[in-house]
């Protein structure tokens, strides 16, 4: 009665009749619909982990990508002259950063015979090695000898001095043409060595002034070097640049041969010939290794190599995974039964027994890389086989899948149309996180020797890091490189794995937080 009474009293003015002739349509959606993908970016970029992992991954891929391709003219391979070990272990120097070190140059302290040396180097080229002096002339306390010490800064690009080079008649006059053309001296004058009793003296390119048999430089009355430059005999009729207080008189090569095939036996200096082979002065932003390979493009070979090789194992895996794994999870029963014995049978291999027989025996006939691709692939999709039929055991008996099969689907059809993209997320994930695993277990058999990856003209991180392990205490550079790119690679495919994965859960779709 009550209610009654409510309705009575409402105006009239509120009661609208309804019009029989509308149309009434749903109001359409002031907002788009958001997809699966879409939403999994929008919950993707809320993650700043995530995000940040995937920027550093794509800076080392570009890295990966691009430096060997702008350093293709480079020095990037292995010559083919005696002058390449000359230039191994140089320190990084980068001009853009020389103010905080990074200028190629160490802290070292020289005895006096090589303290002397060094000046020697500078006194014949006018470049010295020796950057600064912070303590000269000083007696080790500790010591028994009355040997004195010198604490200097080396740069490490001039050091090396001088090397012995045999030339062709060609590569000489190619050589002082190339001086005349830039004024940069490159042949500096042969050496007497008749007065050097010690064979391993007459070898030494550097010594070019009289000493002892030790190698302590005898000096004149006012401290200077006396020269011991060869004045006679057949120099190929020299004709370029001469050192500072050459009359003409010095011979500047030892021709050996007959008229017909003349040799030249010459002193260059080591810096100014890397000028001269590769047009360019020797400046490597990350140093060289143990021999005398540029780090960083070595580096982005060897980082392209790998990012290369893990993509294929995970594209290669997902695919005969998703494919045993659906299989196995769709059927049941007995299938799923035979084929999960195949995975264990296959998965209580150990890996490390397969590539080693793999590359025994497999190698041999189809190389390295093949080998070590084959090791990789014949137990890597089981993990992949595994989450597919976990993910189709969990939904092949929802209702969408029970209608489709009312309807006549095939199996195939309800197998990758309707029940493998909801198990997509999971894949994608679990593909992207098969990438870092098999970098690391590259890296880690490369390092160990298992596999030797390791030429002229590419290499792997792992190698890179064996063959730094030796030069650690003295040339940390040549294995920090490596081992900063591995480590960062391996923290950002997992941030960034871990980030798909929470982006790619369905429970978590369209949430906001």
């Amino acid at each position: 009665m009550k209610n009654n009474m409510d309705f009575e009293n409402i105006p009239k003015e509120k009661f609208e009749f309804y019009n029989r002739d509308e149309i009434i349509h749903d109001k359409k959606l002031d907002t788009k619909p958001v997809g699966y993908f879409k939403d999994a970016m929008i919950r993707f970029c809320k993650n700043r982990s995530s995000v940040i992992a995937a920027a550093v991954l794509l800076f080392l891929v570009l890295f990966a990508i691009f430096i060997p391709i702008l350093c293709s003219n480079n020095y990037t391979k292995m010559p083919t002259d005696t002058t390449y070990l000359q230039y191994r272990k140089l320190l990084p120097k980068w001009s853009l950063f020389a103010w905080a070190g990074w200028d190629g140059c160490s802290n070292e302290t020289l005895n006096a015979a090589d303290y002397n040396a060094r000046r020697a180097i500078a006194e014949e080229t006018g470049m010295n090695p020796t950057v600064e002096v912070f303590r000269a002339d000083y007696e080790d306390p500790s010591s028994t000898t009355n040997t004195t010490y010198y604490d200097v800064r080396t740069d490490s690009y001039i050091k090396n001095g001088m090397i012995y080079l045999t030339l062709t008649g060609a590569e000489y006059q190619a050589i002082q043409d190339w001086q005349n053309e830039t004024g940069i001296q490159v042949i500096y004058p042969a050496v007497n060595t008749s007065s050097y009793k010690i064979e391993s003296m007459k070898n030494n390119a550097n010594l070019w002034y009289e000493c002892t048999p030790k190698g302590t430089p005898k000096l004149d009355k006012e401290g200077n070097f006396v020269p011991l430059y060869k004045t006679s005999g057949n120099d190929g009729d020299y004709d370029s640049l001469r050192i500072e207080g050459d009359d003409g008189s010095y011979r500047y090569a030892q021709v050996t041969g007959s008229s017909t095939a003349m040799s030249f036996k010459v002193r260059v200096f080591t810096y100014t010939y890397f000028q001269y082979r590769y047009g360019f002065e020797p400046s490597f932003i990350f140093g060289t290794n143990n021999f005398g390979q540029d780090i960083i493009t070595r580096l982005a070979g060897a980082a392209r190599f790998s990012l290369l090789l893990a993509l294929s194992v995970s594209v290669i895996n997902l695919v005969i995974g998703a494919i045993y794994g659906a299989i196995e999870g769709y059927y049941g029963g007995a299938v799923d039964i035979v084929m999960e014995r195949i995975s264990d049978i296959l998965s209580g291999v150990p890996f490390m027994v397969v590539t080693t027989l793999f590359q025994l025996h497999l190698a041999q006939k189809v190389g390295v890389v093949p080998a070590l691709l084959f090791a990789f692939v014949t137990t890597g999709w089981i993990g992949m086989a595994s989450s597919t039929r976990m993910q189709f055991y969990r939904y092949k008996n929802q209702e969408y899948i029970l209608a489709a099969r009312t309807l006549g689907a095939s199996d195939a059809r309800l197998m990758f149309k309707h029940i493998f993209p909801n198990a997509l997320g999971t894949l994608i994930t679990s593909a992207v996180l098969v990438i870092p695993g098999v970098i690391f277990s590259e890296s880690t058999l490369t390092y160990l020797g298992i596999v030797n990856l390791d030429s002229s003209t590419m290499s792997s991180i792992g190698s890179m890091l064996s063959s730094g392990q030796s030069s650690l205490t003295t040339y940390p550079h040549i294995i920090l490189f490596p081992a900063i790119y591995i480590s960062l690679l391996e923290i950002s495919f997992n941030l960034f794995g871990n980030g798909l994965r929470d982006a790619f859960n369905p429970s978590l779709r369209g949430t906001e937080d």
